[in-house]
């Protein structure tokens, strides 16, 4: 059994259905993050798991315990759960050390035993020393470490994070990614993360909810989410994503032939049921390689003619023209193409071929 089961959960906020019959089983000690755009339902699911919203319909256990359903809602002091916050919620007229024990005199702990606690705390977040400051002396990061020390300080079986790293700048962002993903490998404690950021979501998670619309999209592994996305919004929602339309020619198993422009591509299909008509092809950038000159009959290999270069630093991005799309290719930084050059392009990776999506951008996007 799971240790979070969350079963056939709706809310509707007015006219607007923010999460529409989502289910999703969690294990004790999982570091699992929601991530999807604004509006997409991620934060109102954490709200709803930690007690702030009751749910129209379905459930949520923790460890077998019913904790909300539309009859009755555990509160969120009750639940074990701790909860950190986008603008960190710390208090500005206390010190770190009241900061972080609130919880604890709250919960009537010993005089003598919070002050182990803490200390041990703000010892294991790097935060010894500034016991007696307030959050008007501390810089950004130092915040996002009070706000997790006074979550973690009560020992909750259960950790609850939206967008705390937003306010951060990049290199900081970075820094405190690296510092949350030890902090629960150390301390085994469940946690549920919820961001807009993809690359923020794969450096952390053991696996990914990916939402749109009120509904979860796909769950897996970072890997599994990035390269094999269940269709055309986790694809483009993961990062830079090729996407041309095509007809199918053929299918054997889970591999089809796809015929765009002139050209042959087999895909891989993220959906059985696709087996005829037209399809998209989803390519990463990343996964086309540049060569000289290419034969028109060999499969995914395409040839084009370079448009557009942008350095990057580690990395040269160009716009490739095949014949009426552009596609974006990334390649060696010490490697020039001249516009106008005539290049050939390989897929050296998995492409996938998905049911087109009327509502998304077109190839390169």
């Amino acid at each position: 059994m799971a240790f979070i089961e969350i079963s056939r959960i709706s809310k509707r906020f007015g006219s607007f259905q923010a999460l529409s019959d989502i289910s999703l089983a969690i294990a004790e000690h999982e570091f699992v993050t929601f991530l999807g755009p604004s509006g997409c339902g991620k934060t109102t699911l954490l709200r709803t798991l930690a007690g702030f919203h009751a749910p129209d319909s379905g459930t949520i256990r923790v460890a077998d315990r019913l904790l909300s359903s539309p009859r009755a809602v555990v509160p969120p002091e009750l639940r074990r759960m701790g909860m950190v916050f986008q603008n960190y919620a710390v208090w500005p007229h206390m010190s770190v050390f009241d900061n972080v024990a609130f919880g604890l005199k709250v919960g009537r702990t010993e005089r003598s035993e919070i002050a182990a606690r803490v200390a041990r705390m703000l010892e294991a977040l790097g935060l010894a020393g500034l016991e007696r400051r307030h959050p008007g002396q501390l810089s950004g990061g130092q915040l996002q470490r009070v706000a997790l020390a006074r979550s973690l300080v009560v020992a909750p079986s259960i950790l609850l994070l939206d967008e705390p790293l937003s306010n951060l700048d990049a290199k900081l962002r970075e820094r405190m990614r690296a510092e949350i993903k030890a902090l629960q490998r150390r301390t085994g404690i469940t946690f549920v993360y919820v961001t807009h950021d993809q690359a923020e979501a794969m450096a952390l998670s053991d696996r990914i909810v990916v939402f749109d619309k009120g509904a979860v999209q796909q769950v897996g592994t970072p890997r599994e989410v990035y390269e094999r996305p269940a269709n055309l919004f986790v694809a483009d929602f993961m990062g830079l994503v090729n996407k041309l339309r095509g007809t199918i020619v053929g299918t054997n198993g889970e591999r089809a032939r796809i015929r765009v422009g002139r050209q042959i591509l087999e895909a891989r299909i993220a959906d059985r049921s696709l087996s005829a008509g037209d399809a998209t092809v989803a390519i990463r950038p990343e996964a086309i390689v540049l060569g000289a000159t290419a034969s028109r009959t060999e499969t995914n290999v395409l040839e084009g003619t370079v448009v557009d270069s942008t350095f990057l630093g580690n990395l040269v991005e160009h716009h490739v023209d095949i014949g009426g799309d552009l596609l974006r290719v990334q390649g060696d930084h010490r490697r020039a193409l001249v516009r106008g050059e005539t290049v050939a392009l390989s897929i050296a990776a998995d492409c996938v071929a998905m049911p087109n999506d009327t509502d998304s951008p077109g190839a390169g996007q």
